[in-house]
């Protein structure tokens, strides 16, 4: 939930006008807006490249994990997932809140890799490993800006 819909909830709930401080969290939020919008489309005008970039890493860290394997399906899970991410955290960062990583990233997720027999640990590198090619793309501020994003998947995905 963005910080405008908590603090308006939170106000309504208490028959209160936003306090002082509340208001400039909403603006501050209003502020870093562009840049959190910035960092958003940057991720998406590059998902493509990200994603291979990542992938590769990733199978040279895990090479003996089902998506390399030759078997093409796995193969192209595994980009879409990853790709999937990179989407996720864009949502995140519009909204500048984790709770779509959350909502639609995380719950049920760990059962659903379970189920298919990914293991975790690969799925976390994974994941490692689109942090690494992303921030990449940033400057060292920009990038602490957006990490906090992908340490949130990663510490919600660990076993």
């Amino acid at each position: 939930m963005s910080i405008i819909i908590k603090s308006i909830v939170n106000a309504d709930r208490e028959a209160r006008y936003l306090n002082a401080g509340e208001l400039r969290a909403i603006q501050e939020f209003y502020e870093n807006g562009v840049s959190r919008l910035n960092f958003a489309v940057t991720l998406t005008e590059n998902e493509k490249t990200i994603v291979e970039k990542a992938s590769l890493k990733f199978w040279e860290r895990c090479p003996n994990t089902p998506s390399n394997s030759g078997n093409r399906m796995y193969r192209n899970s595994c980009l879409r997932d990853q790709s999937w991410y990179i989407r996720l955290i864009t949502y995140a960062l519009v909204v500048g809140d984790v709770e779509p990583l959350a909502e639609i990233g995380t719950i049920g997720v760990k059962e659903m890799y379970d189920s298919l027999e990914i293991p975790l640990p690969n799925l976390v590198e994974a994941i490692r490993c689109l942090k690494e090619v992303s921030l990449d793309l940033f400057t060292l501020e920009d990038a602490a800006e957006v990490a906090p994003y992908f340490d949130y998947l990663i510490q919600s995905l660990m076993p």
